[in-house]
């Protein structure tokens, strides 16, 4: 099996962001082929000074006196930072706290309670299980029915599949912005529209988006958004979620989980629960104020090379991706699983052969290591600030000799 080498190497050679390989962990080890950053993301450099330093000088000598010098305000400045930054998102609708399920939960019901007259809400089967176990778990708790929407693996959730399942019952509808398995982007602004048009409210899981291309939660009209941040943001494994509620639902929100840090006054300790003015009442217990530190170094790198130039690089590292698999894997027997076209292909493909589930441990032990979905699925995480073209290239090549040499011991 060949490919030209100086492909990637050329690529490589005149990435633009190459240089930024350099401020993760362990980017330029060559043993290591690492196409899991849409599950989690390489760690920056930068965080183990900023851990230090938080430990040292914050943590260590103010000791309870950071809660006035700037722990309390910050998964308020931080999700401020990350709106501007990642969500096309005004100060004021953003926090960083929780996980995502915890934020789903509290989204999910605050969007029923919006809707007091309607008791319906839709997602997909092919939605991540979390926001299907959730959307679950709320119809129990509440009474809610909910509207299954089948989708085409091919295209996703789309402008049609919704409409088809919205009534005047409907409350609320749950999607994720990218598919998990496929890739495939749904078209916020006008799934969004046309929910609004039917009096529903929208929740959007941007796990799969956030930090990998550009979002404008805003302009879109979008109600409640959330996401995890260990991936294209590279916060760690179980970094806190972030939560956004747009500016018009603040005020009459009402969430579930309600906590002395969500409060007008949280020192007050007063005796009945009156929540914040803001999107502060969202946040519940205390927020993981260390936890945040990595995503605010990963921040400071994504203002400095900029959403678009990393949704660029992006699709420039998938369209790399869909034409090794076009020279090397498809004539073995290997199913393409996501978009080819750009525009509606997220940061990672997807591509299956039933061989893949007993194939993936002997690509992990020789240092390959791509993710797996169920019933048959690799899938390549290519994250645009840390990924080369040449990793690309040796992963794809890898399944391709891992897949031929188990054919060949099948047929002795």
């Amino acid at each position: 099996m060949t490919v030209a080498l100086h492909d990637a190497a050329t690529l490589d050679a005149v990435d633009p962001l190459a240089a930024y390989r350099d401020a993760f962990v362990a980017a330029d080890d060559e043993s290591i082929v690492y196409l899991d950053g849409n599950s989690l993301g390489r760690p920056p450099l930068a965080v183990a000074d900023r851990m230090t330093q938080f430990i040292t000088e914050s943590w260590g000598t103010r000791l309870i006196r950071g809660w006035d010098e700037g722990w309390f305000e910050a998964p308020l400045e931080i999700g401020d930072r990350l709106g501007h930054l990642v969500l096309g998102a005004a100060p004021g609708q953003t926090i960083v706290a929780d996980s995502t399920t915890v934020s789903l939960y509290k989204l999910i019901r605050a969007a029923l309670a919006a809707r007091p007259d309607r008791s319906r809400i839709v997602i997909d089967r092919a939605n991540f299980p979390t926001d299907r176990y959730v959307v679950q778990g709320i119809a129990a708790e509440t009474g809610a029915q909910v509207d299954w929407i089948d989708t085409d693996p091919a295209t996703g959730v789309t402008v049609a599949d919704v409409a088809a399942v919205l009534g005047p019952d409907t409350a609320v509808v749950v999607l994720s912005h990218i598919a998990y398995r496929s890739g495939y982007i749904a078209d916020i602004p006008a799934i969004t529209a046309a929910t609004h048009a039917a009096g529903a409210v929208v929740v959007w899981d941007l796990c799969h988006s956030a930090g990998v291309l550009p979002l404008e939660l805003d302009a879109w009209g979008v109600d409640f958004a959330t996401g995890c941040t260990y991936k294209y943001l590279n916060g760690g494994p179980g970094s806190p979620a972030f939560l956004y509620v747009r500016a018009e639902h603040i005020p009459t929100a009402v969430q579930p989980i309600p906590g002395w840090m969500g409060v007008k006054d949280s020192f007050l300790m007063g005796p009945d629960y009156q929540p914040a003015d803001g999107i502060r009442r969202f946040i519940s217990g205390t927020p993981p104020i260390l936890a945040m530190m990595p995503l605010s170094v990963s921040l400071e790198i994504i203002e400095q090379v900029g959403i678009d130039a990393i949704r660029e690089k992006s699709i420039a590292l998938t369209d790399y991706a869909i034409e090794l698999y076009d020279q090397i894997l498809a004539a073995l027997g290997v199913t393409l699983s996501s978009p080819r076209e750009a525009d509606v292909r997220g940061g990672h493909i997807t591509v299956d052969h039933p061989e893949f589930p007993v194939l993936i441990s002997s690509l992990w032990e020789r240092g390959v290591i791509p993710d797996f979905r169920p019933p048959t699925g690799i899938r390549l995480g290519m994250s645009p600030l840390s990924t080369s073209f040449t990793e690309v290239r040796r992963a794809i090549v890898a399944i391709g000799e891992e897949l031929i040499a188990r054919t060949e011991r099948s047929n002795l």
